[in-house]
């Protein structure tokens, strides 16, 4: 009885925080704000990993540690960097001939076309008449989302300039906290418990899925650059359908069968049995990543799959698909601050 009259004692300053962060989270989806906020977090995390080393090396009892301010300063400047070269990178290799999305999609039209011939009647229902339907629909698909694929068009500029600025933000941040130690008052000291909960559980969620793509990415490389030619099949654009594996399996669940499909549709370019092949190797990695994945997700996001799943749908169902992106990371959040208070 004890024990619940604690948890249920909540001070005014934490139910004004809650409330302020929630409309907060609700404004970050509202407005589009999620590219800043994930960027800001992502370099406030790795900063605050490599500080402690930094700590070691720069040991000092004074108030203000200069060697370590500059010592952070440039690890800030370093991560900004690497990350902007990294995310510039991936966009013009995806622009390239040798990973031109256009190319890969209308690769994959022209497969489904050419495959109609090999492919059972039961199946041919469901697929597009020829290549110029399956563009048509394509069109029709990114017109009906045009406002949720911000990255597409003119608005790529602005979404670059929020993950650009919200990397300063998420570094100027880092470097205060890495160099002095606040003393916060009732309601500010509530309100930054909130943010050191999400950003806690951006950590869990990320660099989980993070680590689950890298595995599915090196299993799926492994298949289509090594496995496939030493059989003799040699499937086109292979290194885009990698990339894609990486980049998509960032997002749970759906992530991998947005990459699965585009892999069977080009593995139709060579033969039906190809195709069944890649589709039957995917589903063993699968299989096999569903252990892994309750290992990393249990110990890290503390969540099955079926819990991010309902998350992913409601959030998709009230905000588009920048709602499955967050749904993970804003699910997380609200699992910790139930366990905060002995809830679950």
């Amino acid at each position: 009885m004890a024990k619940l009259e604690q948890v249920q004692a909540v001070s005014s300053y934490e139910i004004s925080a809650w409330v302020l962060t929630g409309l907060a989270l609700f404004c970050v989806l509202k407005f589009s704000l999620l590219p800043a906020l994930m960027a800001g977090l992502l370099v406030y995390q790795l900063v605050h990993m490599i500080t402690p080393y930094i700590s070691r090396k720069f040991p000092s009892k004074r108030p203000s540690n200069y060697s370590k301010l500059w010592a952070v300063g440039i690890l800030v400047f370093i991560i900004v960097s690497l990350l902007s070269l990294a995310g510039a990178g991936l966009m013009a290799f995806l622009r390239s001939d040798a990973g031109s999305l256009t190319v890969l999609l209308a690769k994959m039209a022209q497969i489904l076309e050419d495959s109609r011939k090999i492919l059972p009647s039961s199946l041919l229902e469901h697929l597009p008449a020829d290549a110029l339907t399956f563009k048509e629909m394509l069109t029709t698909w990114l017109r009906s989302h045009a406002d949720e694929l911000q990255v597409v068009g003119k608005e790529a500029g602005r979404v670059t300039a929020h993950i650009l600025i919200g990397m300063i933000v998420g570094g100027m941040l880092a470097l205060r906290e890495a160099v002095s130690v606040e003393h916060f008052k009732p309601f500010a000291g509530a309100l930054y418990g909130r943010c050191a909960l999400l950003s806690d559980a951006f950590k869990r969620v990320v660099f989980a899925q993070i680590r689950i793509s890298a595995i599915n990415t090196f299993f799926t490389a492994i298949y289509l650059a090594v496995v496939l030619p030493l059989m003799g099949v040699h499937l086109p654009l292979v290194k885009t359908m990698i990339a894609i594996t990486f980049v998509v399996g960032l997002i749970p669940v759906i992530g991998n069968l947005i990459s699965n499909a585009v892999i069977v549709v080009v593995s139709l370019s060579q033969s039906l049995g190809v195709a069944l092949g890649s589709l039957l190797y995917l589903v063993i990695i699968h299989k096999f990543e569903y252990f892994l994945n309750a290992r990393i997700v249990g110990n890290q996001i503390r969540a099955n799959a079926w819990e991010l799943l309902i998350a992913m749908l409601c959030m998709e169902a009230a905000f588009g698909l920048i709602g499955i992106v967050a749904a993970p990371i804003y699910y997380a959040y609200i699992k910790a601050e139930l366990r905060v208070r002995d809830l679950i």
